[in-house]
């Protein structure tokens, strides 16, 4: 799906490469070294193996966006490879992880403020911040795909100098005794490992997000795929270093318990003023991530309406040249379960907790379908003359990387992410069935 007619190119190099960074580095981030700290040194040799597939999947997609740039990203080249019935349940997954995943950073957001400004700390001003950061970044978004680029572009390179400075200048400040046991969580080494790869994978998610808005991307054969391994990376080195540095500073025995590690770690370092710095980073990083997954969320259910695989509503356009009616409803969706969450049902508890593990299967998903696209984007591209590409040693590792990650995931996630992606088959039926009438009425 290419860019409307008319329609004007507003995202570059820099807005690409933020939109990449932003979504990487959010909550995901800020919470891993805890998460990962009961398996000692392996979980660093983790990081720098997933960044290593995560490059490996960034190298896919680049190649796939220099074949075919289009709108829609995953969905686009899932579509283009394996047909419309594939491609709508990889958009309609995609989707649904998106809004799901929206409060999760909100509550980053929220719990941050709360930190900065002790006064705001009560469950009813939790929701309001996180409504309210919620439908503030979709406001933004619906000023066009211009301003949320620039939004990206801010709060991405504002937060980057913080936590480059803790990944960097931290070094000086390791306790190398931190590092005596490689795996210490009591695991086999394959058990270790696959528990830890949706751990760490689940802060790579994201690194397609410069395929998705093709249609807005200025020269998008060129800069998507310089965007996209240009973010990977410096998120990859983000995570490796920041990783060794909350690791090396904060003993493993308090690490395991912190909700704000990268806090304890700057505290630890420089005293109370670096973890203030710190929770200005994480609001600064949790908008910028809600800001890139809300223009993802307009777009690539917009790019299957426009094919006629989602309702026509998703592929409406605003004046500004914005899914907003898609934008909206997909918002509207993620409020419910922060009301509901807010409720305090412990059985949604459970629920919730669920669908947010669901979030990295499923993106693993579409990144194990374009990892082996390739080969058939290349022979639809070379119709117009292009040459063919083969499938290569790059996206071997990149789908062997996404099956290993949906294995380490779990039985219960993918059981209900395979629940989840049937649910969408009768909107596909209906839609197929609205199209075939559609075609039956225009005279031949």
């Amino acid at each position: 799906m290419s860019a409307q007619p008319g329609k004007g190119k507003s995202l570059g190099l820099a807005a690409c490469t933020a939109i990449v960074v932003g979504n990487m580095v959010g909550s995901g981030f800020y919470l891993s070294p805890a998460a990962v700290a009961p398996f000692g040194n392996l979980a660093i040799l983790a990081w720098i193996v997933m960044g290593g597939g995560a490059i490996c999947l960034g190298l896919t997609f680049a190649k796939l966006a220099r074949l075919a740039p289009a709108t829609g990203g995953p969905y686009a080249y899932t579509r283009l490879a394996f047909g419309d019935f594939t491609g709508f349940l990889i958009a309609w997954g995609y989707w649904i992880s998106i809004w799901a995943s929206l409060p999760v950073i909100a509550i980053a957001f929220a719990g941050a403020m709360m930190e900065l400004f002790p006064a705001l700390h009560s469950r009813p001003m939790a929701v309001a911040l996180t409504l309210g950061a919620i439908w503030a970044v979709a406001l933004v978004n619906l000023r066009g795909v211009k301003t949320a680029g620039l939004f990206a572009e801010v709060t991405t390179y504002s937060k980057l100098v913080p936590f480059a400075a803790i990944a960097l200048i931290g070094l000086f400040f390791i306790d190398f005794s931190h590092f005596v046991d490689f795996n210490p969580s009591g695991q086999s080494l394959f058990s270790a490992s696959a528990t830890l790869a949706p751990l760490t994978m689940f802060a790579f998610l994201g690194l397609e997000s410069a395929t998705v808005p093709a249609g807005d991307v200025t020269d998008a054969s060129r800069t998507i795929p310089r965007s996209t391994v240009l973010g990977i990376s410096i998120a990859a080195l983000l995570y490796v270093f920041g990783t060794v540095v909350v690791m090396g500073v904060v003993p493993r025995e308090k690490l395991v318990h912190s909700v704000a590690p990268f806090s304890d770690a700057a505290s630890a370092m420089w005293g109370p003023w670096a973890s203030t710095v710190i929770s200005i980073a994480v609001i600064l990083s949790s908008l910028g991530a809600l800001n890139g997954w809300t223009l993802l969320m307009g777009q690539v259910p917009m790019a299957a309406a426009q094919d006629g695989l989602f309702p026509a509503l998703f592929g409406r356009l605003s004046a500004r040249g914005v899914p907003a009616a898609g934008i909206v409803v997909s918002v509207l969706f993620a409020t419910a379960l922060v009301l509901v969450q807010a409720a305090g049902s412990p059985g949604f508890s459970a629920f919730y907790n669920m669908v947010v593990g669901l979030s990295t299967m499923a993106a693993v998903i579409p990144y194990a379908f374009c990892a082996l696209a390739v080969g058939l984007v290349a022979t639809h591209a070379a119709r117009g003359g292009a040459p063919a590409a083969r499938i290569t040693i790059v996206e071997v590792i990149a789908f062997v990387f996404a099956i290993f990650t949906l294995y380490g995931c779990g039985a219960e996630p993918v059981l209900y992410g395979l629940i989840l992606l049937m649910l969408g088959i009768p909107v596909f039926v209906w839609q197929s069935s609205a199209r075939a009438n559609t075609a039956r009425r225009i005279p031949t």
